[in-house]
């Protein structure tokens, strides 16, 4: 598969996965049964898959070393503190207060993985 054709997958991925989160998320906050059908509990993890996947796909048809890009292996460390703060976030937060804390925290990781993405640098704006 084309790089242009992975990245732009990658990218689309990347989207979707904002928006299942904030979705999630607010839904959560408001107590809504949407959180218990099949298709909100299926979905960001079929996506999240094709995300990786498509994450992993670059790194190997650009024939990228993860030694000479640490971005990317910070861009890694992020995605594995999303993971934990989302989780804490939608799921294992006691108290919607924590939970809202959580939430915010796993937003600005995001932010900070988007910004290193864009930017090739582990400290984004130091071009």
């Amino acid at each position: 598969m084309e790089y242009a054709l992975l990245r732009l997958l990658h990218v689309g991925t990347v989207y979707v996965t904002f928006g299942l989160f904030l979705l999630r998320g607010i839904w959560m906050f408001m107590d809504s049964p949407r959180l218990r059908e099949r298709w909100v509990r299926v979905l960001p993890h079929l996506n999240d898959t094709l995300l990786l996947t498509a994450a992993i796909a670059l790194v190997w048809v650009g024939g990228l070393n993860l030694a000479d890009n640490p971005w990317i292996v910070a861009k890694i460390a992020g995605l594995l503190a999303y993971i934990v703060l989302g989780s804490l976030a939608l799921k294992r937060g006691r108290t919607k207060t924590r939970r809202l804390g959580w939430f915010l925290a796993a937003l600005a990781v995001f932010g900070y993985i988007v910004a290193m993405a864009v930017t090739k640098q582990v400290i984004p704006g130091l071009i």
